[in-house]
């Protein structure tokens, strides 16, 4: 189940939202520190992460899920924003060299097919960041922000899920290790708690983010060879012109004269 586009507008648009945005968006900055002449698309509600992207990507889009709704995007300029389906993206085979999925995994009601459609458009060797929620995290469990709902996941289910629909992962990172508190003097010091929620308790933080690459070939398990039976005793061929018939134990056979 999406939410509403309003709530997340509204989300990113208060203090904590701003703070949150910061912090993923660094961790996404680290995986991908260039994407000059590439073509970007996001997916979900990713237009506050798209932002830094904009002005080096050869081409930029922002797609909604149609469940969530739309917002116009960027502000300033073209519209590049649009309403789909998630197992149905308007795109063709191989046109898009990056993706970044944030409020969209754990939003869908079929997860493996909105992944094979995001497989689909992707380039061979395209990149893709997922941004989920972490099922052991605080922020999963607080319903007042984005990230509390929908579907949440453990690394292992995660990896799990890729490689069934053909991604290979290619890095881990979390991001949103303070806690998820609206009071403006904790706010103040959101940087300072992330780096030492990052040391001490990185397994609980709000977000995994990995990301994937396109892997072209599934690799088949190997299948052990069974050994026929070879039959003990081989028929015997009957000579040519010799009868098949075989006589009546009961038919009386005349002497020889």
């Amino acid at each position: 189940m999406y939410l509403d586009v309003v709530d997340l507008r509204a989300f990113y648009a208060e203090r904590l939202g701003t703070v949150a945005c910061r912090l993923i968006a660094e961790r996404l900055r680290r995986r991908w520190p260039s994407v000059a002449g590439d073509r970007v698309l996001g997916i979900g509600f990713a237009t506050p992460y798209l932002v830094d992207f904009a002005a080096e990507a050869e081409r930029v889009l922002a797609f909604m899920p149609a469940a969530q709704g739309v917002v116009n995007w960027p502000p300033d300029g073209p519209n590049a924003a649009t309403l789909v389906a998630d197992d149905s993206l308007p795109l063709p085979v191989s046109s898009i060299d990056r993706v970044i999925a944030i409020h969209s995994l754990e939003m869908s009601a079929n997860p493996a097919d909105h992944l094979r459609e995001i497989w689909r458009v992707l380039a061979p060797g395209g990149r893709v960041i997922f941004v989920v929620p972490n099922r052991r995290g605080i922020w999963a469990r607080v319903e007042t922000t984005p990230f509390g709902f929908g579907r949440p996941y453990g690394r292992g289910q995660l990896t799990a899920l890729l490689r069934e629909v053909m991604f290979s992962p290619l890095g881990w990172t979390e991001a949103l290790a303070v806690p998820p508190i609206r009071r403006r003097p904790f706010l103040r010091s959101g940087g300072a708690w992330e780096k030492v929620g990052s040391i001490l308790w990185p397994g609980f933080a709000g977000v995994i983010i990995v990301e994937a690459t396109k892997q072209l070939y599934q690799g088949i398990p190997a299948r052990r060879q069974v050994r026929r039976l070879q039959p003990a005793l081989q028929p015997a061929l009957i000579p040519p012109g010799a009868s098949a018939s075989v006589p009546d134990r009961h038919e009386t056979v005349a002497p020889n004269s």
